[in-house]
């Protein structure tokens, strides 16, 4: 039996940008939603700004019993616009999802530079963490931009896995999300 439900998320970064952070706190407001969810990362030698993914997979109905790699995603998550010049991001994406990127580009000119055809969606995250934060570490931004785009989650249940994280900059991450939120622009 196939979930019409589950929502399936591959999350491209850098080491050290918070890929695999971002899919673990997805994944624990999912459940605080009653929600099934899992989120893991496949990586090479750890090291400091090397390729990482990181997936979700999030079921408002079902079990989840699959374990292996997101390799169809409804939703892929660029937190360094680099890697697509390097990697096939789009690789398997299903047809009606789309790619949510981290770049100062409008989502047509992403599209007509690198012949996409899906729907994508980008926001500044960089330059708002770097305002928000102090760091350009992009996942709770990123965080945003897919709550808007998807509505995967709500924002409200970001909030404990944020503080059981971050403890004292819970608060600022959840106004970086907020502002990623708001920021977020969609295109076809």
């Amino acid at each position: 039996m196939v979930d019409k439900n589950l929502i399936e998320i591959r999350w491209h970064g850098r080491g050290g940008q918070g890929a695999v952070t971002s899919a673990e706190l997805v994944a624990q407001a999912a459940i605080s939603e009653d929600k099934y969810a899992q989120a893991f990362p496949s990586f090479s030698p750890e090291r400091r700004g090397a390729p990482v993914l990181a997936f979700n997979r999030i079921s408002s109905t079902e079990p989840i019993r699959t374990r292996a790699e997101v390799d169809q995603p409804d939703v892929v998550m660029v937190l360094d616009l680099t890697l697509m010049s390097i990697i096939d991001v789009a690789s398997g994406l299903k047809e009606e999802g789309i790619i949510i990127v981290n770049s100062k580009k409008s989502a047509g000119e992403i599209k007509a530079e690198l012949g996409l055809k899906s729907r994508v969606a980008t926001v500044d995250a960089t330059r708002i963490a770097q305002e928000q934060l102090g760091v350009p570490i992009v996942n709770t931004t990123m965080i945003g931009a897919l709550i808007k785009t998807t509505s995967v989650i709500n924002m409200a249940s970001m909030s404990e896995p944020l503080e059981k994280r971050f403890g004292k900059l819970a608060e600022r991450n959840v106004k970086t999300m907020e502002k990623a939120y708001q920021e977020t622009l969609t295109g076809e």
